[in-house]
């Protein structure tokens, strides 16, 4: 892991949640944004989240916090070899900060975007050095959840990947790497094909999204927690699974648009949770039980490497 600091460009939910996980390793990470005291608060939001999980101590989250520091100014970067940048998904904003990094890093090994849209090849055309370019697309709350996604542009270097590898490694991060850009990356193509089945199935009549979700937690959901799709299949013999999809794949949805149902909803303003009904009814959900259902999948990959001091 380099001794230099990682420097993190952005203090939304998304930046300061890296920087909780890098100081949370005992990285020295500077964030550079407008408003620190914005992003402080985040900071010690998230560590207090943290200590009531009986995952940290007062002791070792003041610790964390010693290896913080804010910015306004990018000359304050020019000892760091990673960026991460998490600014607004719009490309003008994103190449002028890669202009000001490549002008005042001169130790800079990489950047990385945590973009989850924007392909890495249109990332790397507002560089001169668009060999030190890539995605790495985290998950919310990335200082939680451990998959990042890696995705490089025609010409990153091997450097520049390993760099961006070993820090996200070092602070226990699984990596999975795309051989070339695709819209979507891995996991939200996943997700959407399964959300196009699930709301398919919803308006065909043949099940309600109760019952869908049922499912998924009670039979493969906590399967896949343990091993993958493919270990799964494998197991159960490819044979098998070519009968099935023989039979199966023509019934399924195949839709390239948005579906009916969800665009009815999309219609009358509901939403979801933020407008109280979408599919389901929020109104009444107990929403802390809601948030600490979400996160305590996540609990068993806490390994970070505290400081105590």
């Amino acid at each position: 892991m380099t001794e230099r600091s990682v420097a993190i460009i952005g203090k939304g939910m998304i930046g300061i949640s890296l920087a909780v996980l890098f100081t949370g390793n005992g990285i020295p990470t500077i964030v550079l944004a407008k408003n620190s005291e914005v992003g402080l608060e985040k900071y010690r939001t998230y560590y207090k989240d943290l200590i009531v999980q009986g995952l940290v101590t007062e002791k070792q989250a003041t610790a964390c916090e010693k290896r913080l520091s804010f910015t306004e100014n990018y000359a304050d970067l020019a000892d760091v070899e990673v960026v991460i940048e998490c600014v607004t998904e719009k490309l003008e904003v994103k190449y002028e900060v890669y202009r000001q990094i490549e002008a005042n890093c001169p130790h800079l090994k990489a950047i990385a975007s945590t973009t989850s849209a924007i392909s890495p090849v249109d990332l790397a055309s507002g560089m001169s050095q668009r060999e030190k370019v890539m995605v790495a697309h985290p998950y919310n709350p990335p200082h939680m959840v451990p998959c990042v996604e890696l995705v490089k542009n025609d010409f990153t270097s091997q450097e520049a990947l390993d760099a961006v590898v070993t820090l996200l490694e070092s602070c226990g991060r699984e990596v999975c790497k795309m051989n070339k850009p695709a819209p979507g990356f891995i996991a939200n193509r996943l997700q959407h094909a399964l959300y196009r089945e699930a709301v398919y199935m919803v308006e065909q009549g043949i099940c309600g999204p109760e019952d869908i979700d049922k499912c998924i937690r009670s039979s493969w959901g906590p399967r896949y927690t343990s091993i993958g799709l493919f270990d799964h299949f494998d197991y159960a013999g490819l044979d098998l699974i070519a009968n099935i999809e023989t039979y199966l794949y023509p019934d399924l949805c195949d839709t390239k648009t948005v579906h009916p149902s969800l665009q009815e909803r999309l219609d009358r303003g509901d939403l979801g949770y933020k407008t109280g009904v979408g599919y389901y009814d929020w109104r009444e959900r107990d929403m802390d039980a809601f948030r600490k259902k979400t996160s305590d999948p996540y609990l068993r990959f806490f390994n970070w490497k505290l400081p105590e001091d």
